[in-house]
């Protein structure tokens, strides 16, 4: 199973959305909230080029934002 981690912040709508979408297809996942992990935040915007939430990584597969085509595929979902 892929490792996924969330990168997200508390009032942000579209990674409750990634979040939620994950949960029904049971797809494990650590949501990091990068409002309040520095160390988090540096390691998302390293990855991305950028500081918007959702940042999804799959693996080594960096999605950015909420993007549910990229995602089912990243994950092998129909």
């Amino acid at each position: 199973m892929a490792k996924v981690k969330v990168y997200t912040t508390p009032t942000c709508p579209y990674c409750d959305m990634a979040k939620q979408f994950l949960a029904e297809h049971n797809v494990k996942f650590e949501a990091v909230d990068v409002s309040k992990d520095r160390k988090a935040a540096a390691e998302m915007i390293e990855a991305s080029g950028q500081m918007g939430v959702p940042v999804i990584m799959v693996d080594k597969e960096c999605i950015i934002g909420f993007d549910q085509q990229k995602l089912k595929k990243a994950l092998n979902l129909k």
